[in-house]
């Protein structure tokens, strides 16, 4: 095996292996550095996405959103079923299943390619070199471009100290064996919105502790506040705001959580506890002192729009560096990359990056929001359509939600579209592609 490179690509999530696999693509020659382990001990590609994250998560999703339907929903359609039983080890064989099968995916993806798989964590040296260690050996590997990609990490709390037997991380919630009683949520931001739908689906009595004051702050206030009615009031979801943990007492079987709100002090005791408060860029001992790398005060890698590094021929991209920590946002960035490597002309906009929450009913928006259009004094219009009013919503039995559209009152362009509903996310690719080419709401 060669020790020098094209291109080295350190981390084999939704950035690294899209950038590693369209270097290869264009014709350079491709290593890719990774040390993530199955629950055997086997390497397995695709990151914190595709083992513990975005996938598996959206396959429970989609598991508990059927006990749902067919608990509350098939009855107005004609359909008479028994009692719903939940089998929930046969969910979790199921989630596991599928990211086994697309972690060999992106293996087959890499061999077929001509992508040499370096199992290990990688370390910048100076000099454009990477060490790569398994923890009983390491071996020193240089190129001429090297790409971090090396994701994010769950933000750990001091009150709350992760335990993933009691009190769960997202890896851990996404392997709970049965439906705990009572469940507490500390966040209520996407993971902890997903994670609480899916267990109150299957039968826990979800409470979500949120330290803000406003609810989903980076949406639109306006869906913002009926979607939280919609899961309060409409699937009985309890979310505290303005609730900080202040601090938790594990046993073998339970959590007592103490918080403080504007009402005082309290104490709720919970079968099962998932923190959720956020995560953090990966990049602890990432690089060795001499090898110039710059990080900012939020640990995260610094790049100039073209995700450029302060190093000559090193980039970074994905949840490492600024903006948000989306799985496509980061592959979009790869993509980008690999192409400047290779002498094209690369485009990336994150002026258009969407995001989704995939709650029932979905949330998802591109742009700005009616509070950022305000802040920054742009004269603006919105117009507005409920999906009860929707044929196609109506004929799917769903009656909430709306689409917003934000635009500029003098040129029209759009500046930003939020939907709440059925589908929202695969609705909001429509809107991207109008985004992108400047497209007016006529």
């Amino acid at each position: 095996m060669t020790d020098k490179f094209d291109v080295i690509v350190v981390g084999a999530g939704p950035a690294g292996y899209v950038a590693a696999i369209r270097c290869a693509q264009l014709g350079l020659n491709t290593a890719c550095v990774d040390d993530w382990k199955d629950p055997e001990g086997k390497p397995s590609l695709g990151g914190t996405c595709l083992n513990v994250g975005c996938i598996p998560s959206k396959a429970l999703l989609d598991s508990s959103e059927k006990v749902a339907q067919a608990s509350h929903d098939f009855a107005a359609h004609g359909i008479s079923v028994g009692k719903v039983s939940v089998d929930v080890p046969k969910m979790i064989a199921r989630k596991d299943e599928i990211v086994g099968n697309l972690t060999k995916g992106i293996a087959g993806l890499f061999k077929a390619n001509k992508i040499t798989s370096l199992h290990g964590r990688g370390k910048l040296l100076k000099d454009k070199q990477v060490e790569v260690s398994d923890g009983k050996q390491s071996k020193i590997y240089s190129a001429e471009n090297i790409i971090l990609a090396v994701g994010s990490i769950p933000i750990a709390i001091p009150v709350a100290v992760v335990d993933n037997e009691v009190i769960l991380d997202n890896a851990g919630a996404l392997d709970i064996k049965s439906v705990p009683g009572k469940l507490g949520v500390i966040g209520a931001g996407v993971i902890g919105l997903e994670l609480g739908s899916v267990w109150i689906r299957l039968g826990s009595k979800v409470t979500i502790l949120e330290a803000l004051d406003s609810f989903l702050p980076l949406v639109d206030q306006q869906l913002a506040r009926e979607a939280q009615r919609t899961f309060t009031k409409g699937q009985g979801l309890e979310i505290k705001l303005g609730a900080r943990v202040t601090a938790s007492k594990a046993t073998k079987k339970s959590v007592k959580v103490s918080y403080t709100d504007q009402h005082g002090d309290h104490t709720e005791t919970f079968d099962k506890l998932i923190v959720a408060v956020g995560r953090r860029a990966n990049t602890e001992d990432i690089a060795d002192a001499d090898a110039g790398l710059k990080l900012d005060q939020q640990g995260r890698i610094e790049v100039d729009d073209l995700c450029r590094t302060a190093i000559a021929g090193v980039y970074a991209i994905g949840d490492a560096v600024k903006g948000p920590m989306l799985a496509h946002k980061g592959s979009e960035e790869g993509v980008a990359v690999a192409e400047m490597i290779a002498g094209q002309h690369a485009h990336i906009n994150h002026a258009t990056v969407p995001w989704v929450i995939y709650t029932h009913p979905e949330i998802a928006w591109v742009g700005v929001t009616e509070e950022q259009a305000k802040a920054e004094s742009i004269n603006y219009k919105t117009g507005f359509f409920p999906f009860a009013a929707n044929g196609r919503s109506l004929a799917m039995d769903e009656k909430g939600g709306r689409v917003k559209i934000i635009a500029d009152a003098d040129t029209d362009r759009i500046l930003g579209v939020h939907i709440l509903g059925p589908n929202a996310s695969e609705l909001i690719a429509e809107a991207v592609l109008a985004m992108e080419y400047s497209a007016s709401t006529e």
